[in-house]
């Protein structure tokens, strides 16, 4: 058997170009925000996860610009040896406040974080317990801590019946992490948290929630899922990215002194990979800066989001509820999905498709997702266009 042999008989993609449907890895030649350059023209952007719009925010670029006039374009080692400048130690401390928690530890990506917290921390009979729609990054991590012949089980998305119902078979005195997304990167929904934190303390669960798409999008000022149901002295940890609401490359994880110190000592993410760079540091640290102060991005954000989620449920579109930043709109078919896409693109929208098996079949969707810097004029040029392609595709009336 020929190992390469999966590669050559895989084909989808070829045939989805060769329909000019083909909605993926699109370069972008110039983003100025809600507008974008693709293919020399301009379009709105109904995709970006750059939730607050700062990736072109002058002070965002700025404080890059002058990270790599002084440190120099890389680390050029991991943080445990060589590779950690002052501006990694200044990051975790203002983070560690932001998120009202004793320390905060940096990783190089935030789909690296999930890996470096999960496997290190749950071994040889202990569980992690998960959520079934958790992002992909959780995912990985929970495999390579079974790989460390750590237990894995999943629940129901967000069900908290079955939560309970999965936690009741598993040995009490057992060490449990349970992991959940905060929001929930697909369809943005928010975790039950209050519940879930419940069960974790009635069946000696420590818990871990990733506020990728929370972190600047709900909560007190932006500070997230914890924040949103009050509850952060009681979670144990939270991880995140900085790639969405800080403008740049990163991960992170908050959480107790005694936590973070082991992880720093013991998780091969962080100690076998180089240091995140001196300008996405610097970008980073400049967003934080700004989210504190004008928390008013947090309230535009959701106030956008709320308008386009309104106003296409009234036009008839089957739209995932929420609060959040994500709007899915869901299709039902591949075929229709990649329909839409282009007809929408034709048009000078862009939004991201998802197809099964990344959803289940009859879930296809155009993922929808807002800026705080989207205007009306944007959000009301997105929202014609869904109905006049929904109209031409005969998804609305």
């Amino acid at each position: 058997m020929d190992l390469f042999k999966k590669c050559h008989d895989f084909t989808r993609a070829d045939e989805i170009k060769a329909m000019d449907l083909y909605p993926y890895f699109r370069p972008i030649q110039e983003n100025e925000g809600p507008v974008v350059q693709i293919e020399g023209r301009k379009v709105v952007m109904a995709g970006s996860n750059n939730y607050l719009g700062l990736t072109s925010h002058p002070k965002v670029k700025e404080a890059a610009i002058k990270a790599i006039e002084k440190y120099g374009t890389g680390c050029s080692g991991s943080r445990y040896l060589t590779g950690t400048i002052d501006l990694h130690n200044e990051l975790e401390y203002r983070l560690a406040k932001f998120f009202n928690k004793p320390a905060v530890l940096l990783y190089s990506t935030g789909y690296q974080t999930a890996q470096g917290i999960i496997p290190t921390l749950v071994n040889r009979g202990e569980y992690v317990v998960s959520d079934r729609d958790n992002h992909a990054c959780i995912v990985a991590g929970n495999l390579m801590a079974r790989g460390a012949t750590a237990e894995i089980v999943r629940y129901k998305h967000n069900d908290m019946n079955d939560l309970e119902r999965v936690m009741k078979k598993l040995p009490l005195e057992a060490a449990k992490l349970l992991v959940s997304d905060g929001v929930f990167s697909t369809g943005g929904e928010i975790v039950d948290l209050k519940t879930l934190n419940s069960l974790a303390k009635k069946y000696n669960a420590k818990v871990l929630i990733d506020d990728a798409h929370a972190t600047g999008v709900i909560g007190k000022g932006g500070r997230g899922t914890a924040s949103e149901f009050d509850l952060e002295d009681e979670i144990d940890l939270t991880m995140g990215t900085f790639s969405k609401t800080f403008a740049s490359l990163g991960g992170f994880v908050a959480g107790e002194e005694r936590v973070i110190n082991f992880l720093k000592h013991s998780s091969p993410a962080l100690i076998f990979s180089a240091s995140p760079t001196p300008a996405s540091v610097a970008a980073a640290l400049a967003a934080l800066t700004i989210l504190e102060a004008e928390p008013e991005r947090v309230t535009k954000l959701i106030r956008n989001a709320t308008k386009v989620r309104t106003e296409l449920k009234e036009a008839g579109f089957n739209v995932v509820d929420g609060r959040t930043a994500i709007v899915p709109v869901i299709v039902g078919s591949d075929e229709l999905a990649f329909q839409m896409w282009r007809l929408l693109y034709e048009a000078g929208v862009f939004v991201n498709v998802f197809i099964s098996p990344g959803v289940p079949q009859g879930r296809q969707m155009m993922r929808t997702s807002y800026m705080s810097t989207h205007e009306d004029e944007h959000l009301d040029y997105i929202i014609d266009t869904f109905k006049k392609t929904g109209k031409q595709l005969g998804l609305i009336e």
